[in-house]
């Protein structure tokens, strides 16, 4: 038996890019009894709760709830304002831009797919091409993700946004925000975007299983224009709920509501602008890390250009099975768990185990990312895997001087 003392026992460290690690006074105040769901503090809570969901996603329209993760909210989103066979545009830049369109595939809708590849945002002028030929506006929306949490690439959206109204394009802007809000800076009414969708479990902070879908007076008239919408996933008395149970279709997601009260003040207490900052330090400095060992060895940003990564989520990858090789070797080793590459390579390519991603959203500081900095780098060292040197660093420069 041998006495050489494995070191993850302790608090693990989940360094995946959602469930992201949740506070402990949400996980307090979702630890209770059930409450009651017909009159009392829970039915009260509610409309605070609408109204702060829609700060953090700047918007002064409309909120709605789904108990359901997000590719329900797409679901959702879709289903309000796309009939079977309407076209919709959809700019793939990774696994969940494509999956964004499959879910349209799947309620009958015609997808008409650019697909600019996983290591690089849009290109607006494509699109703006796309547009200008459908002189007849056959596209009734583009479906675009803002941060693909697969490539980690962030998505310009108000230029999106730009490009559509350059066009006199009437197609509905359709966001998918599950990465990034929260994490990256959002600007729903300022950008122009119709439609959002977003989940609770990254930026968020709370555990999976609620999503949100937020849309404007414009994506609205197209609803009510709509042959018919299932009474499920209708958002109109979901958004214009007069009793609890209308914005939920039925029994409310009770814990994770008082969870995502927790959430909302502490984003707010904090401040939105300074809960984008510190998700942008504390990325810079895992990019920092991230250009250091890559002077020597094999790993890769997969988002070159830093001016489009998102400040929530890292993809990167490795040589041959290196990336599975030090992701098994830190959480076994050290009890930190870093990401799958998820959607980067297909399931029968070996190369899926040079790709891996790191997590960097929601309830995380400088001493956390300084650790998942230093696990990284004690598994590259105990597996031999070839790295530059000053990593750490690098990354502590870019944290003291922030």
């Amino acid at each position: 038996m041998s006495n050489r003392p494995n070191l993850s026992h302790g608090r693990g460290y989940l360094a995946i890019p959602g469930p992201s690690v949740m506070p402990e006074a949400v996980l307090q105040a979702m630890h209770r009894s059930a409450p009651n769901i017909y009159a009392g503090e829970l039915v009260d809570m509610m409309p605070g709760i609408m109204a702060d969901l829609k700060r953090v996603a700047r918007t002064k329209h409309h909120a709605t709830i789904y108990i359901g993760n997000g590719h329900a909210a797409w679901e959702a989103a879709l289903s309000n304002v796309i009939a079977p066979g309407d076209r919709v545009l959809v700019p793939a830049t990774g696994r969940f831009g494509y999956g964004f369109g499959e879910m349209a595939e799947g309620i009958g809708a015609d997808v008409q797919l650019i697909d600019f590849g996983k290591s690089s945002p849009m290109d607006l002028g494509r699109i703006a091409q796309a547009l200008a030929d459908d002189k007849d506006h056959q596209i009734k929306a583009v479906l675009a993700v803002h941060v693909d949490t697969s490539s980690s690439v962030r998505n310009d959206i108000k230029g999106l946004r730009d490009v559509l109204d350059a066009a006199g394009h009437p197609a509905l802007l359709m966001v998918d925000c599950i990465a990034s809000l929260g994490c990256d800076q959002f600007e729903m009414d300022d950008w122009g975007v119709d439609v959002m969708v977003t989940g609770c479990q990254k930026g968020l902070m709370v555990p999976p299983g609620c999503s949100f879908v937020f849309f404007n007076d414009r994506a609205q008239a197209v609803r009510e224009a709509m042959p018919r919408v299932s009474r499920y996933w209708d958002w109109t008395p979901r958004s214009t709920a007069t009793e609890f149970w209308q914005y939920f279709n039925g029994t409310a997601p009770t814990h994770h509501l008082y969870g995502l009260r927790v959430a909302l003040d502490m984003i707010h207490d904090e401040g939105i602008e300074q809960v984008w900052a510190r998700h942008k330090v504390l990325a810079r400095a895992i990019w920092a890390a991230c250009d250091a060992w890559s002077a020597e060895g094999d790993l890769r940003l997969n988002i070159a250009d830093p001016s489009v990564r998102s400040c929530a989520v890292t993809s990167l990858r490795l040589g041959d099975n290196d990336g599975t090789r030090l992701r098994n070797w830190v959480e076994r080793e050290l009890g930190l768990t870093l990401g799958i590459g998820l959607g980067m390579a297909e399931p029968d390519d070996p190369a899926r185990d040079a790709f891996f991603r790191l997590g960097h959203m929601g309830h995380v500081n400088g001493q956390m990312i300084m650790g998942l900095l230093g696990g990284m780098q004690a598994g590259m060292s105990g597996l031999g895997i070839a790295h530059g040197r000053g990593a750490l660093d690098a990354a502590a420069e870019v944290i003291a001087g922030h």
